[in-house]
């Protein structure tokens, strides 16, 4: 098991810097290929590409993963609709969730301690 969690941490991190780079060379084609001609600056490098992508995510972007806004409705909808399925409905989710997700996280909630 957890050779599969090194893998997967692998694969995400070749996966990211991948990305990273296939998109600083895009940023980096673009500048060289249009702004020289329309606004006369200099051609840039790489690793200027890199700074430009990185300043303009700080700038325009922000480092969040998501709307948080968007999560909270996700969450009280999925909460309204597990209150209104009866017990068998909620036993035959959570069966067809094992299966589906091979039975990694248990469903069911560890008993109180008092």
């Amino acid at each position: 098991m957890k050779k599969y969690w090194i893998k997967k941490g692998l694969m995400f991190f070749v996966f990211f810097t991948a990305m990273l780079l296939l998109v600083a060379f895009i940023v980096m084609g673009l500048w060289n290929a249009l702004l020289p001609a329309v606004l006369g600056v200099n051609t840039i490098t790489f690793i200027q590409a890199l700074g430009i992508l990185l300043l303009s995510k700080i700038l325009f972007g922000g480092f969040r993963r998501g709307s948080s806004e968007r999560g909270r409705q996700w969450k009280m909808k999925f909460q309204e609709k597990m209150a209104s399925m009866t017990l068998e409905e909620k036993e035959k989710f959570q069966s067809e969730w094992k299966n589906r997700f091979g039975g990694r996280w248990n469903m069911q909630r560890p008993e109180p301690l008092i």
